[in-house]
């Protein structure tokens, strides 16, 4: 017979060996803080592999002549506030006279805190990882884009993360491309890659307007997150008001970052059941909705300086093939953030559900296609490719398109196919090309209108 402490190790062992369930149940629901690998499970056993989808290939006869990728920098660590509200969380179970009696507050007590404030939002290993192993595979894929001697644009946003996503892109494509110099220059482009930050309509009426936030708000007082705050609350052994939704969010968001950044199941993990990760994924979805998805139009209409961009730069492309003369910039890859990526998104379309995100339909949206951590985790890549054909029935179809997203094919609206001539997808967008206007759109109003009227 085993001696009570040899029995006590093989019960913690067992424990342990669950907690790993604990993660893989909620790590669907981590929202924008979601691993790559959740939208591409298949890389989890083999970071280079092209998937299933890898069979989607054009017909023999299209020869791609561009590629213009728009990267989500990749995994990183928490911001300094997140870190902060995380020190507070844990310093109240530290002290809490509770946690002597209660399990669950004393293995959170006993959880080193790691994280520093000097982190605040940096790149994390994973993430640098993330970069060079996408670029590898965008290589395998476009052999004839990625060629040696084959021009790189590689820009990027003025953050640190963004900034050595691009490095750690550039070094994923090792010797095979050659530059002329072994580092390509990494340009900042804030214009392009925080188009929101130089909006100053969306900045006063949405992002320091806090009544734009009123749907988040609502649920975060509302019976789902109710429910999730009293049975973490009763968990912790603290009365609920010591709790409140922000807290109760960065314990969660701790579990998603321990996942992503060191690849385990954080003991914070255990507080919360697949039912109240779907209701904490959903505050971060009404967040994402309504402050840089469909909530407001200026969320969209802001990014149609970069969506032009990339049109003005497949233009180009197609002009300098028509008069027979070598493509200029081949290659165009430029590091953003989700919030980047999610306006451009919405602008041309994509994920729009029947009925908007609101703090009353919760149940209602269960199956919604608005859900950030499918559309925009660590990594997230918005890839246009643009095609040149021989062998086609009109002069028309000599140039066509392709658009991946976390490098699956999206079916275009107009079409539903995954494939589109270069002519029709800009006939189709023709209105965002031709009148969208940042500086018009951008405008604050001058005339004296309450906030939600002009939203």
């Amino acid at each position: 017979m085993a001696p009570p402490g040899a029995a006590a190790a093989l019960v913690s062992a067992a424990a342990l060996l669950l907690l790993p369930l604990a993660s893989a149940g909620l790590s669907g629901y981590f929202g924008t803080k979601s691993r790559y690998e959740e939208v591409n499970p298949h890389l989890l056993s083999d970071p280079l592999s092209l998937g299933p989808a890898a069979a989607s290939r054009l017909p023999a006869a299209c020869a791609p002549l561009q590629l213009r990728a728009v990267l989500r920098h990749g995994t990183r660590y928490p911001t300094a506030g997140q870190i902060r509200r995380l020190g507070q969380l844990h310093a109240r179970l530290l002290r809490s006279p509770a946690a002597a009696d209660c399990p669950a507050a004393a293995h959170l007590a006993a959880w080193q805190m790691w994280y520093e404030e000097s982190l605040d939002g940096r790149l994390a290993p994973q993430g640098r990882r993330d970069m060079e192993h996408l670029a590898r595979r965008l290589a395998a894929r476009f052999p004839a884009l990625f060629a040696a001697r084959r021009r790189l644009v590689l820009a990027s946003s003025s953050k640190h993360r963004c900034l050595q996503s691009g490095a750690a892109f550039r070094r994923g494509l090792g010797p095979s491309l050659s530059l002329g110099s072994d580092e390509v220059e990494v340009e900042v482009n804030d214009t392009l890659m925080r188009f929101f930050d130089h909006c100053a309509k969306f900045v006063a009426l949405v992002e320091e307007n806090d009544v734009a936030m009123c749907q988040v708000d609502a649920f975060k007082e509302g019976p789902e997150m109710r429910k999730v705050l009293e049975k973490v609350a009763s968990a912790l052994c603290l009365p609920v008001e010591e709790l409140n939704a922000d807290l109760v969010q960065v314990a969660f968001l701790t579990c998603s970052y321990e996942l992503a950044i060191k690849n385990v199941t954080s003991p914070w993990c255990s507080l919360f059941s697949e039912e109240d990760a779907k209701v904490l994924e959903y505050l971060n979805d009404l967040k994402q909705y309504w402050k840089r998805g469909y909530g407001y139009d200026i969320n969209s209409r802001s990014s149609c300086v970069l969506f032009q961009d990339i049109f003005q730069h497949l233009d180009k492309a197609v002009e300098e093939s028509k008069s027979s003369k070598p493509i200029s910039s081949p290659l165009i890859v430029q590091v953003g953030h989700a919030e980047t990526l999610q306006p451009l998104l919405a602008l041309m379309g994509f994920f729009k559900d029947d009925e908007p995100l609101k703090a009353n339909n919760y149940i209602r949206q269960e199956h919604r296609k608005f859900r950030s951590g499918r559309i925009v985790p660590y990594a997230a890549n918005l890839v246009f490719v643009l095609y040149h054909c021989d062998q086609v029935n009109t002069s028309k179809e000599e140039y066509q398109v392709q658009i991946l997203l976390n490098e699956k094919l999206l079916s275009f609206h107009h079409s539903n196919e995954t494939i589109s001539t270069y002519a029709d997808l800009k006939d189709y967008y023709k209105d965002i090309l031709e009148n969208c206007h940042f500086k018009e759109e951008c405008e604050l109003p001058k005339v004296n209108i309450t906030t939600i009227d002009e939203l």
